[in-house]
């Protein structure tokens, strides 16, 4: 149980590191602003670090090329600012939830919204 807390208490870390270094630290242009890291998982070794990242706006796939290409930058800040033995290996992952939240949210107001309209339809013909 202590591991598990304790990777979780690591991974927290790094997202802090990682998303302090998004809004200010990195400089290659394919990264934009609306870059935000949502989830960071850690494996029970400690070896590798799966970053989750939201992209919202911009391209995608260059987006996440300019990560990757930054992933050694990103590994030695946080190298620097979380104390561990050995960092782990970073790796970027796209965390489509934000987007697919949105998507049912959309399909949700357009069927409350059909739903309105017919029973809209149905009073107007009980009316009559």
């Amino acid at each position: 149980m202590a591991s598990y807390s304790r990777t979780k208490r690591i991974a927290e870390e790094i997202r802090k590191v990682i998303s302090t270094m998004l809004i200010s630290g990195i400089k290659d242009p394919r990264i934009n602003s609306m870059v935000s890291v949502t989830d960071v998982e850690v494996t029970s070794d400690l070896s590798y670090a799966y970053v989750y990242v939201s992209i919202l706006g911009g391209d995608e796939e260059s987006t996440l090329q300019g990560l990757r290409s930054a992933v050694s930058y990103i590994r030695r800040e946080v190298s620097k600012n979380v104390k561990l033995r050995h960092t782990p290996q970073i790796i970027f992952k796209v965390d489509d939830s934000i987007k697919n939240g949105m998507y049912m949210d959309d399909l949700i107001r357009k069927v409350n919204n059909g739903a309105t309209a017919s029973t809209i339809d149905e009073e107007e013909f009980d009316e009559e």
